[in-house]
């Protein structure tokens, strides 16, 4: 008898510790909201927060939006495992607000607006009762709608904040919602590099009341998110029409993530890209979310007509991410 409980005590020992060490983030709400925005970013490892060329949202850093050029509206769908979806939407353009004095000479002030919504959601779950009998199909909504704001001060520094409304259907009567604020700042050291500084979900939290359900026997429960910094650079190698970006994660909920994305022109109007994110500075043994994808793009009078795809690498799942949008800069 005591051999058979050594036996079992060992193994469970073996079981548990060959489990993957995961971050308190994994658990904390709003995870949908943290897997990227659209193909491009999601093809360059969600790396972008410096970058202030092509399609911009101030998803990744609410200070970029006066670096778009003409008006961009942006569209995806995800293809994901396990009844999964995951959709976006974006809408990004600068204004120009006249002629402001600098230093002795005069230049246009810019700002920028950039709104959008994220919605994600699981369907076909299998609905049973407390005797195990099949009571139908159930489904959950999320969804982040945020708007951003931004002010390039001069011609090396953009500061920006975004307002993001955060809504969970849950299931029946159990929804919540919240409120986050991100605030975002962008410096251009040089034409060819950037750095920035983002942080996001400031104050966003879901209070969940579970009395519709069970009556008295309901609780009311607080789950706040996760407040994210990041630090971010990008270099652009214009004579070889390379885009190179990195970008440092670090969270309340032991986030310590490095993040790696590039972009190549590889011949007129077609662009491929490759990233890395996820890489986990403080646990070696959460796998990293490798990525590629490409754009093409078509342009007709004052309009240009794009196409996006990104592949990621999702573990823990039966098949991997697939990204595909469409944009318009008008």
């Amino acid at each position: 008898m005591i051999r058979k409980i050594l036996l079992t005590f060992l193994l469970l020992a073996a079981v548990i510790s060959a489990q993957v060490e995961t971050n308190r983030i994994s658990s904390m709400p709003g995870a949908f909201s943290r897997l990227g925005f659209g193909p491009r970013g999601m093809a360059m490892g969600n790396a972008i927060s410096a970058v202030t060329e092509g399609n911009l949202s101030s998803y990744y850093n609410p200070a970029l939006s006066p670096f778009q050029e003409g008006n961009m509206f942006q569209t995806a769908y995800s293809f994901l495992s396990h009844d999964r979806s995951l959709n976006f939407l974006n809408f990004t353009r600068k204004f120009e607000l006249g002629k402001k004095n600098d230093s002795d000479k005069k230049r246009t002030a810019v700002a920028g607006l950039s709104l959008g919504i994220i919605n994600a959601g699981v369907s076909n779950i299998d609905g049973r009762d407390n005797q195990g009998l099949k009571t139908g199909e159930l489904s959950t909504s999320e969804n982040q709608f945020f708007i951003g704001v931004s002010n390039r001060f001069s011609e090396k520094l953009s500061i920006g904040v975004a307002i993001k409304f955060y809504y969970y259907d849950l299931y029946d009567e159990v929804t919540s919602s919240a409120v986050g604020i991100d605030i975002g700042a962008l410096y251009k050291f040089s034409e060819n590099m950037n750095f920035s500084f983002v942080l996001s979900d400031l104050n966003a939290k879901y209070k969940w009341d579970t009395s519709p359900i069970y009556s008295r026997d309901g609780l009311n429960t607080e789950e706040a998110f996760p407040t994210i910094k990041k630090l971010g650079v990008s270099y652009n190698f214009r004579e070889l029409g390379l885009l190179t970006a990195a970008e440092w994660e670090g969270s309340n909920g032991g986030t310590n993530y490095l993040r790696f994305g590039g972009e190549y022109m590889l011949i007129d109007r077609f662009l491929i890209r490759a990233g890395l994110d996820r890489l986990n500075l403080s646990n070696s043994e959460e796998p990293v979310r490798p990525s590629a994808g490409f754009s093409y793009f078509y342009t007709t009078g004052s309009m240009t007509f794009g196409i996006d795809y990104a592949f990621v690498f999702e573990p823990y799942s039966s098949f991997d991410q697939h990204i595909v949008g469409v944009n318009f800069k008008f």
